[in-house]
């Protein structure tokens, strides 16, 4: 009798953890150099069978898809090039009806952390990532490490962080993109 009581509850939440990771999925930005697996629904099945694959984000930002060619999406979030490619297809009358699926895989979505921190390390990236968040998964600052000055890294910018400002007001914290680098400073008393 009580298995009944709970298996409704644990079902609802494994269907809260993969709404989470669909939402979050959504939000990815996409990037040159990218692999992202596409599956398309609405579709006759040897079409779908022409397009469910592996695809890269090649250098300018651009999908090579079936029937319609190249598509820009990089800088888009997963869900923009999703609707992105579903209108193309409608636009020219390719499909009526599709409904794309976009998966990036995330272990392939990394930040590196290094510097003063006790375990340097690629840290997995999440969509709520943060400088701190990252720091404390690389083992948390060493007793060297200037935590006044932070450094992210990120295509070409620098981005300087206070974290001991971040611990008094956890709103200065910066979320972190795929491929950032930090390095966390060593003081110099």
């Amino acid at each position: 009798m009580k298995t009944f009581i709970f298996l409704p509850l644990a079902l609802a939440a494994c269907g809260l953890a993969f709404a989470t990771t669909s939402l979050a999925q959504s939000d990815t930005l996409l990037r040159p150099g990218e692999t992202i697996e596409l599956r398309i629904g609405g579709v006759p099945g040897d079409e779908a069978s022409l397009f469910n694959s592996t695809y890269s984000v090649d250098g300018s930002g651009r999908l090579n898809l079936p029937h319609i060619g190249e598509v820009s999406v990089g800088g888009l979030s997963a869900g923009q090039a999703k609707s992105l490619i579903e209108r193309t297809y409608r636009a020219r009358e390719i499909y009526t009806n599709p409904t794309i699926n976009i998966i990036v895989a995330a272990q392939a979505r990394q930040v590196s952390v290094g510097g003063a921190v006790k375990a340097p390390q690629r840290v997995a990236y999440s969509a709520d990532l943060t400088v701190l968040s990252a720091v404390n998964a690389a083992g948390g600052f060493n007793e060297f490490a200037n935590q006044a000055k932070v450094r992210v890294l990120r295509a070409g910018q620098v981005i300087m962080v206070n974290c001991k400002e971040v611990r008094r007001n956890p709103n200065l914290d910066v979320r972190l993109q795929p491929g950032d680098i930090i390095e966390v400073q060593e003081s110099f008393w």
